[in-house]
């Protein structure tokens, strides 16, 4: 493969950037500092980033169907609707109001429109966390348990097929997925990471129905096949690489969010960009992100 131009768009230093997001109908891409916490919206023709300081740790964000700026927000506090404009935030749901350890982090809405995050203990790795699919009026309903991290919720094309990866665990799994009913079966092993330094944390499919994983403390995204073979590596000059998104006019740039936390004196003074946002041309194109109708 020829050498693959990364740019760092966003060099903002963000203790736990996550789940990028683009927006076709704004032209632009929203991304979280979990730990901020904040979120950010850039456009990438003018280069200006806004930011909106948020009240607790904040795991996902996904579009809502609304309109421009409307967003549906998974915090440590549950599932709210947020207007970014005017900082409005709405609560929808917390569906574990008794599990004071736990915060929700990876999150995506479905070609449905339903939004589905999962959580996790955020004081020590135990298995706490759950996966839950919200309706459109914030009705939980939970898919799985036994959770240590959650992360890379997307599905296939042609929606046959969701993907989810505990990172701890250091597996990507599959699922059959039902689109109409939301419902998940037959689950299996999809790729591991156990023989390499990076485990998986965010992901994205693109239209060939290939799946982009970050490796946390891998410093790479890696391009599965659809039956979990390896196509592509892309190294980056950063170590914690945490999610991904595709985004652009053309759906053809592949955005990845990145984290500083735990990262020494040295290491920072090694990875400049740390914490910064990245932009890759993937010579593929990817889908449109779906939006939350509540």
């Amino acid at each position: 493969m020829p050498s693959t131009k990364i740019d760092c768009i966003v060099s903002d230093g963000n203790r736990l950037g996550e789940s990028p997001v683009w927006s076709v109908r704004e032209q632009k891409l929203y991304w979280v500092d979990s730990r901020g916490p904040m979120i950010f919206r850039h456009d990438p023709t003018t280069g200006i980033t806004e930011k909106r300081e948020m009240p607790s740790i904040i795991g996902s964000i996904g579009l809502r169907s609304a309109g421009a700026g409307k967003l549906v927000v998974a915090m440590q506090t549950g599932l709210h609707k947020l207007d970014f404009d005017t900082g409005t935030l709405d609560f929808l749901n917390d569906p574990e109001p008794d599990e004071h350890e736990n915060r929700f982090n990876d999150g995506r809405c479905d070609r449905r429109g339903r939004f589905w995050s999962g959580t996790m203990n955020d004081t020590r790795r135990d298995p706490t966390g759950s996966l839950y699919r919200f309706g459109s009026q914030g009705e939980a309903t939970k898919m799985l348990g036994d959770i240590i991290v959650p992360n890379s919720i997307c599905w296939s094309p042609d929606d046959r097929t969701m993907y989810f990866a505990d990172t701890y665990r250091m597996q990507i799994r599959s699922f059959k997925f039902d689109a109409d009913s939301g419902t998940l079966s037959k689950e299996t092993l999809f790729a591991e990471t156990r023989d390499r330094p990076g485990r998986p944390d965010g992901s994205t499919v693109d239209a060939e129905g290939f799946l982009w994983n970050a490796e946390y403390n891998g410093g790479r995204v890696v391009r599965y096949t659809p039956d979990g073979r390896i196509d592509r590596v892309i190294d980056l000059p950063v170590a914690l690489p945490t999610s991904c998104a595709f985004g652009g006019a053309d759906l053809e740039t592949l955005y990845v969010t990145s984290a500083t936390q735990r990262l020494g004196p040295d290491d920072l003074a090694a990875q400049p960009d740390a914490g910064g946002v990245f932009a890759i041309r993937a010579g593929v194109s990817g889908l449109p992100e779906p939006e939350f109708f509540g």
